[in-house]
C-alpha cells in the first residue's frame, strides 16, 4: 500500500528483483528537494493568512460598522491592495507545485481511486477488528488522498473568489465605494453564494490543517512531538476555524444577528 502511494505521489516506479533502483542525479534530486521547500513555504504561508484573514471576516460578528472600519483601515494603510496580489501569486505558485504530484494520466487516475478505496476499506477492518489487527491503514497517504480532492476544489472556487476580492478592493465594480464593505459582502452571501463559500470554507481549513500536519511529519516534528499530539493539534485548529468560520457565513448569509453586537452598543 505504502509503494501504491509513493508510486502516486512520485511518479517514479522500483524494479522488483535483483538489480538497483533507477538512479536519481544530484541535479535533479536538488531541484525537486527545492520544489518541496516552495510547495511547504508557500503552503504555510496561505494557511496562515487564511487564519487571519478568517479573524478579519469575523469582526462582522460585531456588526456591519466593525467590518467596515477594518476593512477601511486596511486599504487607507495599502495593506489590503498589495495583500490580494501577493496572495493570488502565492496560490498559483502553490497549485503548480502541487499539481505535480496530481495523477495525469488515465491509469495513474485509476491508481488513485483504487488507492482510495483499498485505504477505505482497509480502515473499515481495523476498526471493526479491533485490539486484534494492529496494522492501522496508512493514515498519511489517506489524508494526501484527500489534500489532492480538497484541492481541486480550492483551485476553481479559491481562484474565483481571490478575482472577486481582488475586483472589490481595486475598483468601483461592485458596492458604493472602491472596497470591501459589509453591505456588498451581505447581499453577495445572502444572494446564493453562502453554499459555495461553505463548500469552501470546509476543503481550505481540512486542506491547511492536514497540509500543516504533514508538514510537520515531512519535515521533523514527528521527531519532537508524538504524532497523536500532531493529529490532536490539527483536529483542533480544524474544527475551531471551521466553527468560527461557519458562524460568520451564518451572519453573512443574514440568517442569524450578529452575535457580538452588543459589545459596539449595537
Amino acid at each position: 500500500m505504502d509503494d501504491a502511494a509513493e508510486i502516486l505521489q512520485t511518479g517514479a516506479v522500483r524494479r522488483t528483483g535483483e538489480g538497483p533502483s533507477p538512479a536519481v542525479s544530484a541535479r535533479e534530486a536538488r531541484r525537486q528537494v527545492l520544489y518541496e521547500l516552495l510547495s511547504g513555504v508557500s503552503g504555510l504561508i496561505l494557511a496562515l493568512f487564511m487564519w487571519g484573514h478568517m479573524f478579519f471576516v469575523g469582526s462582522i460578528l460585531l456588526g456591519e460598522p466593525a467590518f467596515d472600519w477594518l476593512a477601511e483601515g486596511l486599504e487607507v494603510t495599502y495593506v489590503a491592495q498589495p495583500t490580494v496580489v501577493i496572495i493570488l501569486a502565492l496560490f498559483i505558485l502553490h497549485a503548480v507545485l502541487a499539481a505535480r504530484k496530481i495523477p495525469a494520466q488515465l491509469r495513474e487516475r485509476r491508481r488513485f481511486v483504487a488507492l482510495a478505496k483499498e485505504l477505505h476499506n482497509a480502515a473499515g477492518e481495523w476498526r471493526s477488528e479491533g485490539e486484534e489487527s494492529p496494522l492501522r491503514p496508512h493514515v498519511e497517504s489517506w489524508l494526501w488522498i484527500w489534500q489532492v480532492r480538497t484541492g481541486m476544489v480550492m483551485l476553481v472556487l479559491g481562484s474565483f473568489h481571490l478575482v472577486l476580492m481582488g475586483l472589490d478592493i481595486l475598483t468601483p465594480l461592485f458596492g458604493e465605494r472602491v472596497g470591501i464593505e459589509a453591505a456588498t459582502s451581505i447581499a453577495r452571501t445572502s444572494a446564493g453564494l453562502v453554499w459555495a463559500y461553505g463548500l469552501l470554507l470546509l476543503c481550505v481549513e481540512f486542506h491547511a490543517g492536514v497540509g500543516l500536519y504533514r508538514l510537520a511529519i515531512k519535515w521533523g516534528g514527528g521527531s519532537r512531538l508524538r504524532r497523536k499530539t500532531l493529529e490532536r493539534v490539527e483536529k483542533f485548529i480544524f474544527w475551531f476555524f471551521l466553527g468560527l468560520g461557519f458562524l460568520v457565513l451564518l451572519v453573512l448569509a443574514g440568517w442569524i444577528p450578529p452575535p457580538l453586537a452588543f459589545l459596539l452598543g449595537g
